[in-house]
């Protein structure tokens, strides 16, 4: 466990700012040229990766083939003067830490077309800078080309040419280190931006959220994004397709800003294009109160006093620093980047937290498709990994369990590059080659799917025994329907490799109304320690377990829409983010009340609804809570219902009452007995819950029976029920105070699947 950072300050005049603690780089910067790879013109089939800045200090480019060498990536490099230059590229070999063979990443680098004779990507278990050896320069302008060999994952950071043959440049950097902003000839301060209402970095669900909700609501938002799409895991990037519901609970209005951009992919991972990442962009550039920063890596935090005064970031393909001045904060980033790097408190579960999958998918070609024999990879079989059905390679290729989650998510992500790899050469090259001749792998995440990291800490940490209980909170607001879903290693794929399992399985605690929901407070959106810092998302203040409910990306989303709300209410209130929970709480209310598509052009601004806007479509909740309902209702679940024969639960059919109906074929004999007493005697209308679906029998047999009547009705249960609540009216009988009746529902002789949900008793005046 980790309650605070372990941090580096720096004294700047009033303001204090906090870098991760990576060694500082005190070479002096030399004569020559500084290339970073991000910055070439054309990346050609080269990736950017973003993601391991805190660990490694820079983006760089991977060369993601899938077995295929990726295009080249090509600049051009104007040099100070001719001559002889001793050629740097910082790189590793990335299979080297488990001093596995092969070197999969190998790559050249071409000056004006002629490759070094140093091959890299082949040495150095750890980012180095890879000796070239020298190279003569006889013209101001050069092309560089970065040429792929293997389409294996090879990566390269940056290129240094210096005409001190004997140099040795700095290889522990953090991002934006003073030798490569010197060797770069960046200015030696950032351009600062006049101060936002509320700066939110991230741009996953719960980042989107955090910003449309606070722009709708009046404030001058900034939003940075360290990628060039915005959904974060349910990006086109990392295809996980999104989960938790919206739309309900005391608040049904949270959520229609996340319904707006939600995808709804059928599978996971999911296609390309069922991600829709350039209908999110749209959406937030369609909001004039929104300056969005793409490419965009938030690396430094300025305070004074205990709050936030600004966020310095950098632009991931031209190095360019800008500074984000704000009145308020939101940390959306999922690891907890701007409150780690502020101070706040948080806490981390160090061993068997849940860890970070890479998904991949792959298909039958009309052709035979050949695939290296791999000595690389995981030495896998084909009964050492589910086989991936469907072609996919699902949620649980995930790995991490007992590493750090911060500073080993690159060797997370590359463990899962070999566990994949290892299976597809198993399908491939050994037990499965039979079957698998013309299989091809189509697609592979890069950027890895992370689900636990920091969390940081609110005036409320939620825990598992406060879902389990159902406690209310006074500020409960967003619903969590999500269960506490916790992943550990699979046993049955563990064999092989025991101290690092790349297979997961899903443990669930169903305590959680996944239905209507568990309300998370208010107060776990805000830091406890840092007055101006909102949080939401996988970092907000919960425990392990309480995680594994409020993790998914809408109930993340729906957290960024009340963030966004209360952020209006603090530049209205000009107060802090605690303040609006101890002396505004009503105002966030209100907003909170209002429909997503509202908005307003400044905080004390009038409420509009935009021309042309679409209101979306009424939520159909499928669930009707029987307390709710008048006069005695015995659902299926009651303890008093009878059952002859298997029925099968159903959820399909929206407007049942309790948590399911249950159904029944025509054929082996089945019945359902809904047995009940009147407290006094009396008159009363039986009524019957059921769905109507064209594979519904026409000819139910439905039996109302007491010690003195028995009446028997057909009910066609394709035909929607008349009343309210999807109910029909089986008659009006004379019940006796204490004396049995039942209510029997049979498939005898029926046409079609008989469907039950409920009956309901209500005396007759």
């Amino acid at each position: 466990m980790r309650l605070l950072p372990q941090s580096l300050l720096v004294l700047t005049g009033l303001a204090i700012t906090l870098l991760p603690a990576i060694s500082r780089a005190e070479t002096k910067p030399t004569n020559g040229v500084l290339v970073e790879a991000e910055s070439f013109n054309q990346h050609g089939g080269w990736k950017l990766d973003t993601q391991f800045i805190h660990i490694m200090g820079s983006p760089y480019l991977l060369a993601h083939g899938l077995g295929q060498p990726v295009a080249d990536a090509e600049t051009t490099v104007k040099f100070p003067e001719t001559g002889t230059y001793r050629v740097l590229v910082r790189t590793k070999d990335w299979v080297a830490p488990w001093k596995a063979p092969g070197s999969p990443g190998r790559f050249q680098l071409k000056i004006d077309g002629q490759p070094l004779k140093e091959t890299f990507g082949t040495k150095g278990a750890k980012w180095f800078w890879h000796d070239g050896g020298t190279v003569e320069i006889t013209k101001p302008e050069v092309k560089l080309t970065l040429h792929d060999l293997t389409g294996f994952e090879g990566r390269c950071d940056a290129i240094l040419f210096t005409r001190d043959l004997n140099y040795q440049p700095p290889n522990d950097l953090s991002p934006m280190d003073q030798w490569r902003k010197s060797m770069l000839g960046l200015p030696a301060e950032p351009e600062v931006t006049e101060p936002y209402d509320l700066v939110v970095v991230g741009g996953g669900y719960s980042g989107m959220g955090a910003a449309i909700s606070a722009a709708r609501m009046g404030c001058k938002v900034a939003l940075i994004q360290n990628r060039p799409v915005l959904g974060g895991n349910g990006s086109s990037e990392v295809r996980v397709w999104a989960q938790g519901l919206v739309r309900r609970g005391k608040y049904p209005h949270i959520g229609e800003i996340i319904a707006e951009f939600a995808d709804s992919a059928a599978a996971s991972p999911g296609t390309y294009e069922e991600y829709g990442d350039k209908k999110k962009e749209a959406i937030v550039r369609a909001e004039k109160n929104i300056d969005l920063f793409l490419n965009t890596h938030a690396f430094a935090v300025k305070k004074e006093g205990d709050a936030i005064q600004s966020v310095t970031a950098f632009n991931t393909k031209t190095s360019k620093r800008t500074e984000f001045r704000g009145k308020l904060f939101a940390d959306c980033t999922g690891h907890a980047e701007i409150g780690y790097l502020a101070g706040a408190d948080y806490y981390t579960h160090d061993k068997g937290h849940m860890g970070m999958s890479n998904m991949w998918t792959w298909k039958e070609a009309e052709q035979p498709q050949s695939f290296p024999d791999l000595e690389w990879a995981l030495n896998l079989n084909m009964d050492d990994f589910p086989y991936p059905k469907r072609f996919h390679g699902e949620w649980f290729w995930e790995s991490g369990f007992d590493k750090d989650p911060i500073q080993d998510l690159e060797s997370m992500r590359d463990w899962n590059f070999r566990a994949v790899y290892g299976a597809w050469n198993a399908m491939k090259n050994k037990g499965g080659k039979d079957k698998h001749e013309n299989a091809v792998m189509t697609w592979m995440a890069y950027i890895g799917g992370p689900r636990e990291s920091r969390m940081l800490r609110g005036d409320v940490i939620l825990r598992r025994k406060d879902i389990v209980a159902k406690v209310d909170f006074p500020d409960g607001c967003v619903p969590s329907t999500w269960s506490i879903d916790l992943h550990y290693p699979k046993k049955q794929y563990m064999q092989k490799y025991p101290e690092d399992p790349f297979i997961s399985q899903a443990v669930f605690d169903r305590s959680v109304d996944r239905k209507r929901g568990y309300p998370i407070p208010y107060r776990c959106f805000y830091s406890r320690n840092v007055p101006n810092l909102f949080m939401a998302g996988r970092c907000i203040s919960v425990t392990h377990e309480a995680l594994g409910t409020v993790r998914v990306m809408k109930t993340g989303g729906m957290m960024g829409e009340v963030v966004g709300k209360a952020a209006a209410v603090c530049v209205e209130k000009d107060c802090q983010p605690r303040a609006v929970y101890t002396d505004h709480y009503k105002d966030l209310e209100k907003l909170m009340a209002r429909k997503g598509i509202e908005r307003r052009d400044t905080v004390d601004g009038k409420f509009y609804t935009p021309e042309n806007s679409q209101e979306l479509p009424p939520v159909i909740d499928p669930y009707i809570d029987p307390a709710t309902l008048p006069g005695m209702v015995i659902d299926d679940e009651n303890e008093n219902v009878q059952f002859v024969g298997k029925w099968t639960k159903g959820e399909g059919l929206k407007g049942y009452i309790g948590n399911h109906y249950v159904y029944h074929g025509k054929g082996k004999k089945a019945e359902i007995h809904f047995k009940f007493e009147v407290a006094k005697t009396g008159k009363y209308e039986v009524r019957l819950a059921y769905g109507h679906h064209e594979n519904r029998a026409t000819n139910t047999p439905v039996t109302v029976r007491s010690a003195d009547e028995t009446k028997t009705v057909k009910i066609n249960q394709r035909v929607k029920p008349p009343l309210p609540h999807g109910f029909i009216s089986l008659g009006t009988f004379e019940f006796k105070q204490g004396q049995p009746v039942e209510v029997i529902m049979s498939n005898t002789g029926v046409d079609g699947n008989v469907h039950a949900d409920a009956i309901q008793v209500l005396p007759v005046d």
